[in-house]
């Protein structure tokens, strides 16, 4: 099973879990820790995280921000069995990641640039103003 931890600076991770739950349903397999909030630490909320998976489960970190700090204590888990880290996530990429089961290395790669994708400049089009293109 992919069981997916979530953690931020400030709450942004349980913000991101609120729209996941809106659009999902209930995301069960994920976990998400608001960093700098309160006294309790990033290390300590990820070792009661790990106590918690199974020995076959998928472990995917997730973090806001490359090189933060919640991202660097993060980093210090990835020699654990089964455990990935990405950082800089959105809800694009939390949406298609919370929906499976499992995911290969090759997919997780391909959710990353689908993610990258969905951050872009909106704006309106123009176009000019002639009859032919009125109708």
């Amino acid at each position: 099973m992919l069981r997916i931890f979530l953690s931020s600076h400030g709450r942004f991770a349980s913000g991101l879990k609120s729209s996941l739950d809106i659009l999902l349903g209930s995301s069960d397999n994920v976990t998400v820790f608001d960093a700098y909030v309160d006294d309790t630490s990033v290390q300590e909320q990820l070792e009661a995280f790990y106590g918690s998976v199974s020995e076959g489960d998928q472990i995917l970190l997730l973090s806001d921000l490359y090189g933060g700090s919640v991202n660097q204590v993060m980093f210090t888990f990835l020699e654990r069995p089964n455990t990935r880290l990405v950082a800089g996530v959105n809800l694009a990429f939390l949406l298609e990641a919370a929906s499976r089961t499992e995911m290969s290395d090759e997919e997780l790669d391909e959710l990353i640039g689908q993610s990258r994708d969905m951050l872009r400049r909106v704006q309106l089009e123009t176009s000019p103003n002639t009859e032919e293109d009125f109708f």
